[in-house]
C-alpha cells in the first residue's frame, strides 16, 4: 500500500521535475531551495540529488535535523494551480551518488482530479 492517493501518484509520474525543498538550518532559521528530484514508487519517497550535494546546506540540514519537506506544483492556464506537498523524516544519503531521500509523514495535495486532500501517514 502506498502513502499517496491515485491522483497524487498520476501527478508525481508526470514530467515535472523541479520541486522546492524546504530544510531548516542549526540555528533554526528555514531554508528553500529549487531541486531536482524523483519519485521512488517502491520505497514510497521522494528521492532528490543535484550537482556537489554532500557539500550543500540542504544536505547538511537533513543529516542534522532528519527533516525535510518539497512542494512539487504548477499551474495549468488560465489559472489552476496544483500540487503536492509532502512533509516527513529525511535522510542525507552520502556515497557514490549523494541524495536525500524523503518518507511521507504528511501529504497536502490540492488541484488534482480528487480535489484538496491533507492527511498524516502513518509510520512504515
Amino acid at each position: 500500500m502506498t502513502a499517496f492517493i491515485e491522483a497524487e501518484l498520476a501527478y508525481l509520474r508526470q514530467e515535472q521535475r523541479l520541486g522546492r525543498l524546504a530544510t531548516v538550518g542549526r540555528d533554526g532559521m528555514p531554508h528553500i531551495a529549487p531541486v531536482g528530484w524523483r519519485l521512488d514508487p517502491g520505497a514510497d519517497t521522494i528521492v532528490i540529488t543535484g550537482r556537489d550535494f554532500a557539500a550543500t546546506k540542504k544536505f547538511r540540514d537533513v543529516a542534522n535535523t532528519g527533516r525535510a519537506a518539497i512542494v512539487i506544483d504548477d499551474v495549468l492556464p488560465p489559472w489552476q494551480p496544483r500540487g503536492v506537498e509532502i512533509r516527513g523524516r529525511a535522510e542525507a544519503i552520502d556515497g557514490p551518488e549523494p541524495h536525500i531521500r524523503i518518507r511521507p509523514t504528511r501529504i497536502v495535495s490540492w488541484g488534482l482530479e480528487t480535489g484538496p486532500s491533507s492527511r498524516r501517514v502513518a509510520d512504515a
